[in-house]
């Protein structure tokens, strides 16, 4: 297929900006739309980059004039920070949602929309299978308010699939991901000096390379297919012989005292970690990716081991700043 137009939201992103980056090197790529209140972190050279905020109307618009073929939802917020509450998070997470598809709706040239999602919709539980497959997502019951965004961001995209059978809506359900230059809760985690970990626990972790997830995004572009798919590299690492791996000090706590840690970290501005991440180093996640290789067509590149030996070799931890020297101390 050629003469393709894609816009990408939340193009300010490590993923956005890497995905528009690949994209300019297709051939089978016209234009590409790169929509976000951040500046790309790439230098980009055929992408027309827009500033606007997708819970704006704005979106409904823009988009018939630009004319796209393929949308791809890149602005779904998987992570606290010092200028991100969870109001803010719903906010962009939902109501962005609602506004990009109401202008979907309004463009006709619209036939595929592509969302990063996240396997975060699985939950992180004591008793699950080994590895959850795509129709597993109401397994267990929403235990927090990032599971009960993302249940509804997918509700909405299935309904909008049903009402617009001639659009093409593909669910990447994403692992976290892990790399060199990625900025993501684990890759925050373990660049701690000193790592907590639960005592009594040693999760089964899955992750995505960082390469992994912007070439599945490539793939799911190119070809996209209907419903959700998983996306994750082969295989799981438990925790401590990953921490093993890293060379890194660990921090047993019992759980209340973990929350503790967790909370003192967030307030003083050294890592703030969410509750489904501190559920996932409790309990774990594997997810099944036939999906991804048989339909989709894409196989990682990087095994999850593989993945946390690059981090590994590429990535030093943080110094030991005196503020949580003190809180170490205080736990200690």
């Amino acid at each position: 297929m050629s003469g393709r137009r894609i816009l990408i939201t939340g193009a300010g992103s490590y993923v956005g900006s890497s995905l528009a980056a690949r994209l300019e090197r297709e051939p089978w790529v016209e234009a590409i739309f790169a929509v976000d209140t951040r500046p790309p972190r790439l230098t980009l050279e055929r992408t027309e980059v827009i500033d606007a905020d997708i819970r704006s109307p704005v979106l409904g618009r823009l988009l018939p004039q630009i004319a796209v073929d393929t949308v791809v939802h890149n602005q779904i917020v998987r992570q606290p920070g010092p200028n991100m509450s969870p109001r803010k998070m719903h906010e962009i997470n939902v109501i962005g949602t609602l506004q990009l598809l109401t202008a979907c709706e309004k463009a006709d040239s619209v036939r595929a929309i592509v969302i990063r999602g996240s396997a975060g919709i699985y939950g992180a539980e004591a008793g699950a299978p080994q590895f959850f497959t795509e129709e597993a997502s109401r397994l267990y019951p929403p235990r927090t308010r990032f599971q009960r965004d993302v249940a509804e961001i997918e509700n909405y995209f299935e309904a909008f699939a049903r009402r617009h059978s001639r659009v093409v809506c593909t669910m990447l359900r994403y692992q976290p991901a892990i790399g060199p230059t990625v900025q993501t809760q684990i890759t925050r985690y373990l660049s701690l000096p000193v790592v907590p970990t639960y005592l009594g626990f040693d999760p089964r972790l899955q992750f995505i390379h960082e390469e992994d997830a912007v070439a599945a995004l490539v793939a799911a572009v190119q070809k996209p297919v209907r419903g959700a798919i998983n996306v994750a590299a082969p295989g799981t690492i438990g925790l401590t012989r990953m921490l093993r791996l890293l060379g890194k000090p660990t921090l047993p706590l019992v759980a209340p005292l973990f929350e503790l840690f967790a909370d003192q970290l967030a307030r003083l501005r050294i890592a703030n970690f969410s509750e489904d991440f501190r559920r996932l180093l409790r309990y774990g996640r594997g997810v099944d990716i036939s999906r991804l290789c048989s339909e989709l067509g894409y196989e990682p590149r990087y095994t999850t081991e593989e993945a946390v030996r690059e981090f590994a070799a590429t990535r030093e931890g943080m110094s030991l700043v005196p503020s949580l020297r003190r809180l170490l101390a205080a736990v200690s």
